[in-house]
């Protein structure tokens, strides 16, 4: 039987053959990362945490968003948990996860105490975030829907591999670190809604930095902790697929369908939006429209009447309404509780109904338009459609500039097209 642990950790270590690609779009998504944490610094759960990790006056080993040092595992806390506190990162739906916010906070850590060149730190990203994917796969869709969020667990493994790549540990220690990372890794649906479901992308980052330190300084886990009677997938609830997990592995680069967001609320809305943006709706022309979704996306983005921003974001006839009245669904800002108190937009929203559909899939939306003048225009989206690099860049970029800005934009993606130290990275993380 192929052993998933030894599959995965000579494939993070070894030489990789990423494609011209992989590489870009991790590039796009360390931008995406770093723009959506800048712009995430003063949530309320990114100042308690930041408060918490800085208050401990530990050792100033890497930066942080907002500015200030930490201790690595402290660094990489703060920086998952900010970077995930707009819920705005990018998304695998493989596995329903968040790549980016779980690896990128240990990556960069570790890249900038070792002061390594930002080639390093994109590959040992970019190879971790692949390894968070295929643990994903490997664990299944039973793993997320009995309450785990993959972000969390399967993300802790990813940012321990990154650590462990940027620490040149070969297979065995590599071993030992997913190993022991098996029994760090945790993190609940329940925190959904509240400010600990971005402390979770906190944790998956704290966890892969910790344990990627221990086994370095010689400690010895049980290395076959992820499989087995007792193991991860057993006392997790995963489908231990690993013809999925391990299928390509080395050739195919999982990561590169990655889905960047590109509106400011929940992934499950964004093929509904997408599609909206098709039909180009305005509000005076609108009679009715019907959305057509996923099933599972019912109980999760389907708020009737949200009264809040945070509400707004997880409500269909709410951005849909948002999106034909002009605002721009790209920016945080545009999600408040007096949009939501707008009688106008009310009126609108009343006039949109959100209907089940068993034969989309998750990344599936369907809309129906009936405009005053009684035409008939229909449109869908699928967030799975292949989506070029050129355009992919543009719209990346244009997020990036609508939240730090254009000059700071183009800055940040021309050293990470361009090279430079991953200290000169980090400097970025505040303004």
């Amino acid at each position: 039987m192929t052993d998933l642990t030894s599959s995965l950790a000579a494939f993070a270590t070894g030489p990789i053959s990423a494609t011209a690609q992989a590489r870009v779009v991790t590039s796009l998504s360390a931008l995406d990362w770093l723009a959506v944490g800048r712009a995430g610094v003063e949530e309320a759960v990114s100042r308690i945490v930041r408060q918490m990790v800085l208050a401990e006056s530990g050792a100033a080993q890497a930066r942080l968003f907002g500015g200030g040092a930490a201790p690595l595992r402290g660094a990489a806390l703060v920086n998952g948990t900010v970077s995930h506190a707009l819920d705005y990162d990018d998304t695998h739906f493989a596995h329903i996860g968040h790549p980016s916010v779980a690896v990128f906070p240990a990556a960069l850590a570790l890249a900038e105490w070792e002061d390594r060149p930002l080639v390093d730190l994109l590959e040992a990203a970019l190879v971790g975030m692949e390894v968070s994917v295929r643990i994903g796969l490997w664990l299944g869709r039973g793993h997320y829907q009995a309450g785990f969020h993959q972000t969390a667990t399967a993300g802790a493994f990813g940012a321990a591999a990154a650590a462990g790549r940027l620490m040149g540990f070969d297979t065995a220690q590599m071993r030992d670190l997913l190993g022991l990372t098996a029994t760090r890794a945790s993190g609940q649906k329940a925190q959904f809604g509240t400010m600990g479901k971005p402390y979770n992308a906190g944790l998956a980052a704290s966890n892969g930095v910790e344990a990627a330190q221990l086994v370095r300084n010689g400690f010895r886990p049980n290395a076959d902790a992820i499989e087995g009677p007792h193991g991860f997938g057993a006392t997790h609830l995963g489908a231990n697929d690993t013809a999925s997990a391990l299928d390509g592995l080395g050739d195919e680069w999982l990561f590169e369908s990655v889905s960047h967001k590109f509106h400011a609320c929940c992934h499950g809305l964004h093929a509904a939006l997408e599609a909206a943006r098709d039909l180009d709706i305005a509000e005076p022309e609108v009679a009715e429209i019907k959305v057509k979704t996923h099933p599972r996306w019912m109980s999760v983005c389907n708020q009737l009447h949200p009264t809040s921003g945070l509400g707004a974001k997880f409500s269909y006839r709410t951005v849909i309404a948002m999106q034909a009245m002009g605002y721009d669904t790209a920016l945080p800002g545009s999600y408040s509780d007096k949009v939501c108190a707008d009688p106008r937009l009310q009126s609108l929203r009343d006039r949109i109904t959100v209907e089940e559909d068993q034969s989309l899939t998750e990344t599936q939306a369907f809309l129906s338009l009936l405009r005053r003048d009684g035409a008939r225009l229909e449109a869908s989206h699928d967030l799975l459609t292949p989506m070029s690099l050129p355009d992919r860049e543009d719209r990346v970029r244009d997020k990036a500039a609508k939240l730090i800005g254009g000059d700071e934009a183009d800055a940040i993606w021309s050293m990470l097209r361009t090279g430079g130290r991953a200290a000169d990275l980090a400097e970025r993380l505040s303004d």
